[in-house]
């Protein structure tokens, strides 16, 4: 053996050596929220912990994430790790043996922690399918200033009579003062995600044991008609074109007396950096009918699952489980305030005193997510699963399509009557052709 083939051995030995070994690459599809955007910044604990993993971000509009992850998963590409799903997709995907199942996490994770109405939602027969980032129940908004000098009060169970008088009291138009502000912008996941909690509280539901279509019935008459005496009266312009964001722009800048809508939302308007109305806002449970005794049922939580096609699931384990702790919770609050810490999702952080102190609406959140049902939406008997949705897989199409007839009878285009007897015709249709009752 030559002097130079000697050194070249050598040399090999000692990179073999010194070099670690080729780091697993766990791709991760998630949000563009701003807590995900959060997560991504502060990976460095994880990353120092495992220097074997290395993470790498596929981060996207909330639309195109399901589109792209539902048909990865679907057809067992492979391309993904991890993703972030909603409590929609989980049972759903777990049935079709599209997700691995959590019931391996480590002690020190504390599943016992996670809110039982969260876990729930996102187990299959007692078993974990996806854990937790944060959670979010519903509840309604308002402005404590408004209500005070109107003369009105909205008691911490309201019922509906009490806010439309509330937000009649709160109305006046000519200083661009609108008593209420309600989702009405077309979408399974926009208007129709806050109208079938709102049928949820008046005693509705979306199909009968046998599964037939119910919007013409009583109770959703009522629901839509009511909501839309609302809106008209009491409602900003527009309104059929507002979901989430804009509604919650137009409160933060004093446009609305009373908002219902996510509990995700309250750290938002009571910020005072953005929002002029942040030392007047007070919060009470999603309202329900006289009678009924049910509050909307609201429930939903963006998650980590590992897709059963991923080649490195012992490395997404310790991701979402990291993801997901307790530490992470503390690291986001020693960072940026325990106002930002992720909300919905374990019992210790609502036993916190200092989350407590700096987030007044942290009781009322906790009792809307222990409040909400996913098992039972619907004080009458029901053949599906969900709170302000069905947990089938048709209902993403059919969802949206009875939105957009709500939402033009908002914006003036047609009657209730007709809009619900659309709906009615709709969904019929549509699920006699996927076959139900199956």
């Amino acid at each position: 053996m030559t002097t130079t083939m000697r050194g070249l051995l050598g040399a090999c030995a000692l990179t073999a050596v010194t070099m670690p070994a080729m780091a697993e690459t766990l791709t991760i599809a998630t949000v563009n929220n701003g807590d995900m955007i959060r997560m991504q910044k502060m990976t460095a604990p994880f990353a120092e912990a495992n220097p074997d993993i290395q993470l790498e971000w596929v981060t996207l509009e909330e639309n195109i994430l399901r589109e792209r992850v539902t048909t990865d998963i679907a057809t067992r590409g492979g391309q993904y790790d991890v993703l972030t799903i909603g409590t929609y997709e989980v049972p759903i995907w777990a049935n079709q043996d599209w997700l691995l199942p959590l019931s391996d996490l480590p002690a020190e994770y504390d599943v016992d922690d996670l809110l039982p109405a969260v876990r729930q939602a996102l187990s299959v027969e007692d078993t974990l399918y996806a854990v937790p980032f944060y959670a979010e129940s519903a509840m309604v908004m308002y402005r404590t200033d408004l209500a005070e000098a109107a003369g009105v009060t909205i008691s911490e169970s309201p019922t509906w009579a009490e806010i439309k008088a509330a937000a009649e009291a709160m109305t006046d138009k000519d200083a661009e003062q609108y008593g209420i502000c309600l989702r009405g912008k077309p979408g399974w996941g926009e208007n129709m995600a806050f109208l079938t909690a709102m049928s949820n509280s008046y005693g509705g539901r979306w199909f009968d044991p046998e599964w037939k279509a119910q919007f013409d019935s009583a109770e959703w008459n009522a629901t839509l008609t009511d909501y839309l005496d609302l809106m008209t009266n009491y409602g900003p312009p527009g309104a059929s074109s507002n979901g989430f964001n804009e509604n919650l722009s137009l409160f933060q800048q004093g446009k609305c007396g009373i908002w219902i809508d996510a509990t995700v939302a309250a750290s938002f308007v009571t910020d005072p950096e953005n929002s002029t109305v942040a030392e007047s806002v007070g919060f009470a449970r999603f309202p329900n009918k006289d009678g009924v005794d049910n509050h909307g049922n609201w429930l939903w939580a963006w998650s980590l699952a590992i897709p059963a096609s991923s080649d490195a699931p012992d490395a997404a384990r310790k991701f979402v489980a990291w993801a997901t702790s307790k530490d992470y919770t503390n690291l986001v609050a020693e960072t940026e305030g325990w106002r930002a810490a992720p909300p919905g999702t374990r019992a210790s952080l609502y036993a916190n005193p200092a989350y407590q102190e700096a987030a007044p609406f942290a009781a009322m959140t906790l009792t809307a997510i222990e409040g909400a049902d996913t098992q039972k939406a619907s004080v009458q008997d029901i053949p599906y699963t969900g709170g302000q949705f069905v947990a089938i897989p048709e209902f993403q199409g059919i969802g949206t399509a009875v939105g957009q007839q709500f939402s033009a009878a908002l914006a003036g285009q047609m009657s209730a009557e007709d809009a619900l007897a659309s709906a009615q015709a709709i969904t019929t249709r549509e699920m006699a052709r996927a076959g139900y009752p199956k």
